[in-house]
């Protein structure tokens, strides 16, 4: 989140200040420090009209308070505090639609605290007061989402003028209110957690609600149609993240509290999660627990349970090397080329779970299954300009075999060619992709990499850990080189790549 930006145009400054088309004039002239104008950064080159002049709204808010004589005219919370004021007083919580809030009442008017970090929540509550004719309430504040040096930041915005939002410091506000202000973590800032709060009280102790891949998770473990493991497996990943939703709370209280406590900040942590439920005690993941858990998340991926879907999509962003598939992958599905080989000795199925989340928002054809991989593939149709299209997930090893690696094609992805006549697609880890081509000063380390280790054992599974060091200079130089779509690379241009030295740079 941070401030919105607003520019006025010469009327509306003059509309601002009151001052006359001639006091506009004198302006810059009387004050040095006047904000300059600009271009309008929104004009178009193909407007009729040429471009006007404009000032940035809260440059030229903040000014006005800064100077004595528009001091009146700018933002309430950067004018001078008064001198001799009462003490301010907690006006109590209030469910507003920008999220919960709580007033109090000042020197200046109420100011009202609204306890989100939405972009725009400080103007947006500040223009609905302003069209309520709200006379009480003078300054809507909203977090900012970051420290400041006097607190949590926050961005206000003057009911006086709605539109224009500036900084403001949580210090000032305290001084103005004459107590310190409650803060709440991101995920407590709910309204039954916030309208709990009370001036002197203990901080509210509350449940960190769940999210919804939690809840999906819980909801799949309850499922009786999946076995022992696999319920295992679903239970364990909500568990770590739920865990990590709770550590992410209390390492949020602990850097706003540690800060508050070293600059002496007036500002009290509201609410705090419930430590009894947490953590909860996890699997911990050495091979026997990752053989178990990954057991489990296959069984679930080729469920064909609803339930399944919604898993499989979850693991898939959470955790995908517990699931035996590499980098998801899609190649046009045309007549005559390496992907239309590789497709005839696919075998239609059913769909699974892992073929929904393949599908997600595609056209499908058809369902099927490599029988030397494993791997899932779909067919889509085709789609306007776009034609039909092979959507699957790359392998993590090829198939066991005592043949070698025959060559190499290039056709939307790494294609493999074996000397027994197989095709298959480049093994490839979940969270790399083969590329190749002049990457704009990248490397294609990845696909020379993982030809790499296929020259030296086919069926071995790839590890692309550090292939930026790890890659062959002269396979990487080969592979970055702009080759057309189809192009087939041989064996021996391979291993000959491979051996030569890079090209010393001069």
């Amino acid at each position: 989140m941070g401030v919105s930006t607003v520019y006025l145009s010469k009327t509306e400054v003059q509309d601002l200040l009151k001052v006359s088309p001639f006091g506009m004039w004198r302006l810059p002239r009387q004050h040095k420090d006047f904000p300059a104008p600009q271009d309008d950064p929104h004009h178009r080159a193909f407007d009729p009209e040429p471009a006007g002049q404009v000032w940035d709204a809260t440059a030229l808010y903040l000014w006005a308070a800064e100077t004595p004589e528009f001091r009146h005219r700018g933002a309430h919370l950067a004018r001078p505090v008064p001198g001799q004021r009462q003490p301010g007083r907690h006006l109590g919580y209030r469910d507003t639609p920008h999220g919960p809030a709580t007033d109090w009442h000042t020197g200046i008017g109420v100011i009202r605290m609204l306890h989100t970090t939405d972009s725009g929540a400080a103007s947006s509550a500040a223009i609905d007061l302003a069209a309520e004719s709200n006379r009480e309430i003078v300054t809507v504040c909203a977090l900012y989402g970051d420290l400041g040096h006097t607190g949590p930041a926050l961005v206000a915005a003057d009911t006086a003028q709605p539109r224009i939002e500036y900084e403001a410091r949580w210090g000032d506000v305290a001084d103005l209110v004459g107590q310190p202000l409650p803060w709440w973590p991101g995920l407590l800032r709910r309204p039954e957690v916030v309208r709990q709060w009370q001036p002197g009280a203990a901080a509210v102790v509350a449940q960190v609600p769940a999210e919804d891949r939690e809840t999906a998770l819980r909801k799949a473990a309850r499922n009786p149609a999946f076995r022992a493991d696999a319920r295992t497996a679903l239970t364990n990943m909500a568990d770590q993240i739920r865990n990590q939703r709770v550590e992410g709370v209390a390492s949020e209280i602990k850097i706003f509290g540690d800060h508050a406590a070293r600059l002496q900040t007036r500002m009290v942590v509201a609410a705090r999660h419930d430590e009894s439920t947490h953590p909860i005690e996890v699997l911990e993941e050495d091979d026997d627990v990752e053989d178990v858990l990954a057991t489990g998340w296959r069984a679930i991926a080729t469920s064909t349970q609803p339930d399944a879907v919604v898993a499989t999509d979850i693991a898939l962003g959470y955790h995908p090397h517990l699931l035996p598939y590499g980098r998801f992958t899609d190649v046009l599905a045309k007549q005559g080329t390496v992907a239309e080989r590789w497709s005839r000795r696919l075998t239609m199925c059913d769909p699974t779970a892992v073929h929904a989340t393949l599908a997600e928002g595609k056209q499908v054809e058809a369902f099927f299954v490599d029988p030397l991989t494993d791997m899932p593939v779909v067919r889509t149709k085709a789609d306007g300009s776009k034609g039909p299209q092979w959507l699957f997930y790359a392998p993590l090893a090829l198939p066991a075999s005592r043949d070698e690696l025959a060559s190499v094609v290039l056709y939307g992805t790494v294609w493999i060619t074996t000397t027994d006549g197989q095709v298959h697609p480049a093994p490839c880890t979940p969270g790399e992709h083969l590329w190749w081509g002049d990457g704009w000063g990248d490397r294609p380390t990845e696909a020379a990499h993982v030809v790499n280790q296929l020259l030296d054992d086919l069926t071995r599974p790839v590890s692309l850990r550090y292939h930026w060091d790890n890659a062959p200079a002269g396979l990487t130089a080969l592979f970055n080189e702009e080759h057309k779509q189809g192009t087939e690379v041989t064996r021996a241009t391979l291993l000959h790549a491979r051996m030569t030295p890079p090209t010393p740079r001069r």
